[in-house]
């Protein structure tokens, strides 16, 4: 099955916990602390691999957790660092935040990699917070948390030349007669469902990728047959190859239609170049047509060219074609990075809200550091209250009418009031 968007969540590791130790040595009564540090959490990125041409594979398993960093140690012993978690995709995917719809990458080129969630830094150990009035230093942070990110991820193929069509034009059946491509073919509409894709190789310095995109009908633009999450496919190509059905009632209506279509779903789309085919010439009176057809389309602005691809008759000519046009086509277009509106936000600010349980504060700073907080050292406490006092956030308590006693909820950790 061709599967072409998915949403998927994923979250990068959390960074290890720095360690809270002191020197053990016989005959080193006063060895000092020797905490070390904690590894930095893994990374999730999404890698390009070209042998990939869809994203069927994230249709299975939506979510995707990178290993945390592992724990300092004594003797000033860093915890290791946790390896990427590498997520492959195919060329062509762009990647949306789909809570946000913030455009964050295109990946094209082959082993084009992109960052989507950053590993949590390593917690610092005790060695860090030695001074000269603390040189017995109980003090520690554990490790960073982690990114999560909730991600739609959209492909749109890469191929060299697109081919366009109504239904049972014969758009599969050219496919198959020149490559090795299997796709599915009978004598009636809608019979492709999905993309398909295939290479032919002319000689050994010409080759071609094409890909069949499924017929389209009126309404295409705005969804009508799935023509939409088709249309998009030929955006990636240079050049379009238009098959006419020869035994069609008005194949230039068809060919106004499909044109139109495009148009409709992206301007863009006119601008590329096109060669028209007309099929099924193995018929007596699809010959008789052909020079009237022809004549109409010359007028137009278009080079036509006969042939039948159930009879493999006169492919080879439209492929020599087909290179010719797309040397001298211009590249597609990277999509690029869509501007979204976010007011400048501040990691130390913080809001307050009273509630019958207590006060509970909000902010990405004061949680940050809450997460990072060895709450069984009596001096990574007082360091945290440093930093409330430092933020604001005693402040702001106490003019919210704050007593002894009472209950503050910073993130998921309860703590009590005390002057």
């Amino acid at each position: 099955m061709f599967i072409d968007e998915v949403r998927i969540f994923v979250q990068s590791g959390k960074g290890g916990d720095g360690a809270v130790h002191f020197r053990r040595e016989k005959y080193v009564p006063r060895g000092g602390p020797d905490g070390g540090d904690g590894g930095r959490g893994g990374d999730v990125i999404l890698r390009v691999q070209h042998t990939l041409n869809t994203l069927n594979a994230l249709r299975y398993k939506d979510k995707y957790i990178a290993d945390d960093g592992k724990n300092g140690a004594k003797q000033k012993m860093t915890g290791r660092s946790a390896n990427a978690l590498v997520i492959p995709v195919p060329p062509g995917t762009i990647i949306y935040d789909a809570d946000s719809g913030e455009l964050l990458g295109d990946l094209v080129h082959r082993d084009e990699e992109l960052l989507v969630a950053r590993g949590g830094r390593g917690g610092r150990g005790n060695v860090h917070f030695v001074s000269a009035r603390h040189q017995v230093p109980r003090v520690g942070e554990k490790g960073e948390p982690g990114e999560e990110k909730n991600l739609r991820l959209e492909l749109k193929l890469i191929a060299d030349v697109g081919i366009v069509g109504v239904p049972n034009a014969g758009k599969s059946s050219f496919l198959a007669a020149v490559t090795n491509a299997t796709p599915k073919i009978a004598d009636y509409p809608f019979t492709t469902l999905e993309p398909n894709l295939g290479v032919v190789e002319l000689d050994h310095d010409h080759s071609l990728i094409l890909a069949d995109i499924p017929g389209l009908i009126e309404g295409a633009h705005a969804g009508a047959g799935l023509g939409d999450a088709f249309l998009r496919h030929i955006q990636r190509t240079k050049v379009l190859l238009h098959v006419l059905d020869g035994m069609s009632e008005d194949p230039l209506a068809d060919f106004s239609q499909i044109n139109q279509e495009m148009a409709l779903f992206d301007s863009r789309l006119k601008e590329k170049s096109q060669l028209v085919v007309f099929n099924k010439m193995d018929m007596p009176s699809v010959q008789e047509r052909w020079p009237q057809i022809k004549a109409s389309l010359k007028e137009l602005g278009y080079e036509a060219m006969p042939i039948s691809a159930l009879a493999r008759k006169d492919v080879r000519p439209v492929l020599w074609k087909l290179v010719e046009m797309v040397q001298n086509a211009p590249d597609f277009e990277i999509e690029e990075k869509i501007p979204v509106y976010k007011p400048a936000e501040d990691p130390s600010d913080f809001k307050i809200e009273k509630l019958e349980d207590g006060y509970h504060v909000y902010g990405v700073a004061i949680e940050r550091a809450a997460k990072m907080t060895y709450w069984e050292h009596e001096g990574s406490i007082r360091r945290f209250q440093k930093l409330m006092e430092t933020l604001g956030v005693e402040k702001a308590l106490r003019a919210e009418g704050i007593e002894e006693g009472d209950t503050v909820f910073v993130g998921e950790f309860e703590l009590e009031w005390q002057d």
